[in-house]
This record gives structure tokens, sequence and C-alpha cells, in this order.
């Protein structure tokens, strides 16, 4: 059976680039329609769009992963193919990426940047980039090098099992550990990544969308793995409760006195939190292993890519 094919393309100010994308990838697969969602942008971007044969619409509240949850509720199709607007990737390899894509029978296939221009990827963002994808890796056993990359293909399944609720950049995030949690298959491809055309402006800020993806991945953790979260609470809390409490329980054994009875208190208390602390990742760990598996049953109730025709 031949896939139905949906490249999804999410802009804002792209006016300089999104015609060449959308020519680019009308080219590269002429099976898939092409959607531009456009989000409150101040220029061209829509009309470029529409003149080069993409399918316009608009998400109004502001942040790619707002854009990004209208498109996977919108759009039916068998595989989908998630590029940003600003003409860095390469649509040339969207056929191979496709076709590997099924032929893996994964439900992920994420395009590692391959950049020959220094001018293409900014120190900042690599550095960036290496630490977030590391720490990630670290907290949920991602076995991905580019996780803020935003060049992807899905299945079906993936797409209509997602449940997300980052707004901004904390999108590429958490469709990453979302895949790696319900334990779905994933691969992997270099592509080539180039500068920006002249006349397109990057949206990222390194250090606010950085601290952004930082926070998104502290609530993930929360959300996904609350044991690991509240007992790490719990440690420091507890750390400090001793800390300020050992001098104080010395001088009563030495002395039978307690000199500086608030910081017996602040000890105390804090010591008692980390135990609340504990309790609530015990019972939290719990309700995040239900949902864990609705979402897996959920997630296998829908077809995936291996019966498509990747040819």
């Amino acid at each position: 059976m031949k896939p139905r094919i949906a490249v999804l393309v999410p802009c804002y100010n792209e006016e300089a680039a999104i015609a060449a994308v959308v020519r680019d990838f009308r080219a590269a697969l002429p099976e898939a329609v092409v959607y531009v969602y456009d989000n409150n942008s101040r220029d061209q971007t829509m009309v470029r769009a529409a003149e080069a044969g993409a399918v316009v619409r608009c998400e109004t509240r502001q942040g790619k992963g707002n854009v990004v949850r209208r498109m996977f509720a919108d759009i039916e199709a068998d595989i989908y193919v998630l590029v940003d607007g600003d003409d860095t990737y390469d649509a040339a390899a969207a056929p191979q990426m496709v076709a590997h894509t099924i032929k893996q029978g994964a439900d992920l296939l994420t395009a590692r940047r391959i950049h020959t221009d220094a001018a293409a990827y900014r120190p900042g963002h690599v550095l960036g980039n290496r630490l977030l994808t590391g720490l990630t890796s670290s907290l949920f056993q991602v076995r991905i090098t580019d996780m803020l990359s935003g060049y992807r293909v899905f299945s079906r399944r993936f797409v209509k099992s997602f449940p997300f609720t980052a707004t901004g950049f904390g999108i590429e995030t958490e469709l990453t550990v979302h895949a790696v949690r319900l334990m779905m298959p994933l691969a992997e491809m270099d592509t080539r990544y180039k500068e920006r055309p002249v006349g397109s402006v990057s949206k990222l800020n390194t250090w606010r969308d950085g601290f952004r993806i930082l926070v998104t991945i502290a609530q993930l953790v929360r959300e996904e793995r609350p044991m690991v979260f509240f007992s790490t609470l719990a440690l420091l809390l507890a750390g400090l409760s001793l800390l300020l409490g050992t001098p104080i329980v010395a001088e009563y054994f030495n002395t039978g006195l307690v000199p500086r009875l608030p910081t017996a208190v602040l000890a105390t208390s804090l010591m008692l939190i980390a135990f609340l602390m504990l309790a609530c990742g015990l019972i939290l760990d719990t309700v995040t292993r239900g949902r864990w598996e609705a979402k897996r049953m959920a997630y296998l109730s829908i077809p995936g890519p291996q019966g498509l025709d990747a040819s």
C-alpha cells in the first residue's frame, strides 16, 4: 500500500525561505501534500507559501509546540515529515528518510545535522545541543545524538498517540522522550545542514530557549520518572537537614542544652519534608506506571508503518 505522506512546516516570519522549502519538498516528495501552518507572521509568509503550492493554515496560539500540536490533530496521513521553514534542512534527503522509516518499521526518525559551514550551526547552539542531549540521554536512556533537530519523520501511530504539553522549542525534547518512554522503534540518519538564506533570521535565543528546554526536561522527569525527581529533592533536603542539625545534636549530647532552637526546628522540618517528598515519589511512581500502560495501549491500537510500500 502506498503511504499517504504529509510534510508539516511550522512557520513564523519566514518570508525569505518558505517558498524554497515548499518547492524543494514538492519536488523531492511529489506524492506528498505540503502543509504550512503560519504562527502569526507579520510578513508575507502565508502568501509566499501559497504561491509555491502549499496548503496554508493558521495557528494563533504562539509557539512552535502549539503549531505542531495543531498539525498533529488536523492532518491525516500515514507518514509525517516535520521540518522547519527556514530552508536549512536538505529536502533531497526526505525520500530516503521516509523509505528508511518504513523499512525499519520506525515510529520516529531523526535527521542528524551534518554541517560544513560554521555559520550554519553556531558553536553556542552546538554546545547547547550536546549538553541538553547528554542530560536527556542520561535521564531517559535516549540513544539519539541530535535531540533538538527540527527535521523528523513520524509514523501515524506516533502522531496520533502523542499527548504533549510543550508550547515552544521544548517540543523537540518532548517528542524524543515520548518515543523513548513508550519503547518505540527509533532511527537516525545523517543529513546536510546549511546556512539560512539571506533575509531569514533565527527565532532561537541560545540562553532563553536553552533555559526553557531545561525546564521542559525537568517537567518531563517529574511526570515520567517521579521517583527520580522526588527522591533527588528528598536527598537534597535531608542533606541540608543533617548539615544544620548535626552540630545541634552534638551540642545537646555534650551539654544537654539546645541553644539554637530555631535552627533545630528548621532542620527537623526539612527532614520531615524530605520524607514527604519520598512518599510523593513512591505514590506518583505507581500512578505513572498506570498512565504509561494506558499510553502504551493507545499507541499499540494504531497500525505501524510496516505494511506500507517503501519504494
